[in-house]
């Protein structure tokens, strides 16, 4: 009993995580007024890494980042990373790439906001978010609250592991 009760908080912990980024990537198409205002969506013409790119990056890599601000395949690939992580962690399935493209681009937004962070000296919330994902790598957790159970008997993942 114990047991199931740790599965679905980890099926609950990845399906949170999953819409973290998954409304991020909505709220920046269609700029709701929460991050993004409607003027400045991408459906609007607006650019999603523009503002961030520009304005809240520090640090030692601070010019390496403000030279990608507003370059329209860093628009293209970080929001298609922030749907296919959405989805992939939302639905339960993908879970073990769509952690890890998720490590990867939380990894890119720690080194953005400055080494060191801001308020504390080693860790910030995207670190935090990191350790969260390889969690979500290492655990099962797509087959609760999530199609991850179906997906693993398909014929596809069977043959290619990696895809779970």
């Amino acid at each position: 009993m114990e047991q199931n009760k740790t599965r679905y908080v980890w099926g609950l912990l990845r399906l949170t995580m999953g819409l973290i980024f998954l409304w991020a990537f909505i709220d920046k198409v269609f700029g709701l007024g929460f991050a993004t205002t409607p003027e400045k969506s991408w459906l609007a013409g607006g650019s999603p890494t523009a503002g961030f790119l520009q304005f809240a990056v520090h640090g030692p890599f601070a010019d390496f980042y403000h030279s990608l601000a507003g370059i329209p395949m860093i628009d293209w690939l970080f929001m298609l990373g922030l749907l296919f992580i959405g989805i992939t962690l939302t639905f339960g399935i993908f879970v073990k790439l769509g952690s890890l493209a998720g490590v990867a681009m939380l990894f890119l937004m720690y080194t953005a906001v400055g080494i060191p962070p801001e308020n504390n000296p080693f860790i910030d919330d995207h670190f935090v978010y990191i350790l969260v994902m390889v969690s979500l790598m290492m655990s099962n957790s797509g087959d609760y609250l999530g199609f991850g159970k179906a997906w693993s008997r398909t014929n596809l993942v069977q043959k290619f592991k990696f895809l779970q």
